[in-house]
């Protein structure tokens, strides 16, 4: 028998080397087959990717908002991207495509205040996939978004780091529009209707809306007529301009229909009865409130102290309108132009009605450009000059004006504040959170209205009823609403929510939406 030969060993524990090695076979076509596979998937998701083929590319199932579009990536992403632009957001749910749209970060700004100072736009500003998330189940809200996505721009936390609201703060001097105290009000209407209960009181002027979340605007007619301007009421007995070589004094009624200027065609339809002269004195009585008379005269005396007065000549009160009511302004300088082109419509020079029909064409312009819902407007245009007193007028000249503009104004004085011979604009909407949602409806089961609106101790000073209340802690500057730690009382984790989208919203209310179907008519004239 022939002996093997030992081919040695290895290693310190002597294992012994086999005599031959074994072959292994070709890798060839294994990587031939899985070249083959990997090119079958990645032609598989570039297919997906570009036409949407291929369910299961897709991170998880849309929410329910957006599961039409089933496996049709296309809808949103763009080709050869991952990411979703905001133009493809904009392709369904922007519909107003004129100036500022209702999802845009500016309109974010704007939207609550109407006041386009806010509109700042950044390069960095998010884009609408980082706060509604998709893809993560069909049950899924992408419209709640976390309080992380808030808290990236603003403060941390309600609980803590919330500014107090701006109308808190305490007043500074006497810079209210109204002499109003709640206190005697309250008195006089719970005595006038019979009323025990100090909220149904409240409630005689703080009129709900039908949705019960806000209230009415304030309303002369509706609030104060029954009490203010009856028919009792007069003004001081007022020279009148031209007697007895007098240089200052108000215009009569028969003198302003002999002029016939525009905007005068009230006087025609003005009962003479309401005047009584007394050699070179008038007294007016009754005095109406927006009389057309007083108004007609304080404006001409205005034009004498301040000429510059501008757009704000076209005004019935002072251009001082919060940014949300900037609207306002416009459209009553409007109505005022309107009814000058009306007074002189029966002008037959060819010439005049030529100028009307242009400035007809321009008014019907600005109308619609006024009642876009997104369109700014320079309200700056109103505060033109109203503070610069015409300087070559003699010193005694314009006091004896001034002391004019007080008398004519007395009746309205008893509420009202005047300056620059201009009754000082009041805030009819009572609607104070601009930036915020607040539902009164939500609120009323759990608190009555005293609860919350304490700053004014109303139910204090009631019982006094022979006391009078001071004017520092009643009077109409003074903001009769809860400071963010009444809220705090009830919005905590544990409680109430006190997320930021409980009370904010980012994009615009829905009843802004309606002004979309106005924004596309206008869009296709």
């Amino acid at each position: 028998m022939t002996k093997r030969k030992n081919k040695g060993v290895f290693t310190r524990a002597g294992l012994p080397v086999a005599a031959g090695y074994p072959v292994p076979p070709s890798r060839r076509p294994m990587l031939v087959a899985g070249g083959v596979a990997a090119l079958a998937i990645l032609g598989w998701v570039l297919y997906s990717h570009f036409f949407g083929a291929a369910r299961w590319a897709s991170k998880g199932a849309l929410s329910s908002n957006h599961a039409v579009f089933g496996a049709d990536c296309g809808v949103c992403h763009e080709p050869g991207a991952r990411q979703v632009t905001d133009q493809r957001c904009a392709s369904c749910h922007e519909k107003l495509t004129a100036g500022l749209g209702i999802f845009t970060h500016a309109t974010h700004y704007v939207y609550r205040s109407d006041d386009f100072r806010r509109v700042v736009p950044r390069d960095d500003e998010e884009p609408c996939f980082a706060c509604h998330v998709e893809h993560e189940g069909l049950h899924a809200e992408i419209t709640r978004v976390p309080d992380q996505r808030c808290r990236g721009c603003h403060f941390a936390s309600f609980g803590d780091d919330h500014p107090q609201f701006d109308f808190a703060a305490e007043p500074d001097g006497d810079s209210s529009a109204l002499a109003f105290a709640h206190v005697h009000h309250v008195r006089e209407v719970m005595k006038r209707l019979s009323l025990d209960d100090v909220e149904r009181a409240c409630l005689a002027c703080h009129e709900p809306q039908a949705d019960g979340r806000r209230f009415e605007p304030i309303s002369f007619d509706r609030h104060c007529d029954a009490c203010h301007l009856t028919a009792t009421t007069a003004t001081p007995g007022l020279p009148l301009a031209g007697v007895d070589g007098a240089t200052v004094g108000v215009e009569t009624l028969e003198q302003i229909v002999a002029e016939g200027g525009p905007g005068t065609r009230w006087a025609y339809f003005t009962n003479p009865g309401e005047f009584r002269r007394r050699g070179s004195v008038m007294v007016k009585t009754p005095v109406h409130h927006l009389d057309p008379w007083v108004l007609e005269n304080l404006r001409r005396l205005r034009r004498r102290l301040y000429p510059d007065a501008g757009l704000a000549d076209l005004l019935r009160a002072s251009p001082d309108a919060a940014p949300h009511e900037g609207r306002a302004l416009y459209r009553e300088a409007i109505a005022t132009l309107e009814e000058q082109v009306l007074g002189l419509r029966g002008r037959p020079e060819p010439a005049i009605q030529r100028e009307l029909a242009r400035i007809g064409e321009l008014l019907e312009r600005l109308e619609r450009e006024v009642d876009k819902p997104f369109a700014p407007l320079d309200e700056s245009e109103f505060l033109l000059a109203l503070e610069r007193r015409d300087e070559s007028l003699p010193a005694a000249e314009a006091a004896e004006l001034e002391g004019l503009v007080e008398a004519l104004t007395e009746p309205c004085r008893q509420c009202h504040q005047v300056r620059a011979a201009t009754i000082v604009r009041v805030e009819k909407d009572q609607r104070e959170l601009r930036r915020a949602e607040f539902d009164h409806r939500a609120h009323v089961v759990q608190a009555g209205c005293l609860d919350c609106h304490g700053t004014i101790p109303v139910a204090e000073y009631l019982e006094r009823s022979g006391e009078n209340v001071p004017a520092e802690v009643d009077r109409a500057e003074i903001h009769h609403l809860p400071r963010v730690e009444r809220c705090r009382e009830c919005h905590e984790p544990r409680r109430a929510s006190d997320r930021c989208v409980t009370c904010h919203l980012f994009h615009p209310d829905k009843s802004h939406r309606s002004d979309l179907v106005l924004a596309a008519t206008e869009e296709a004239r």
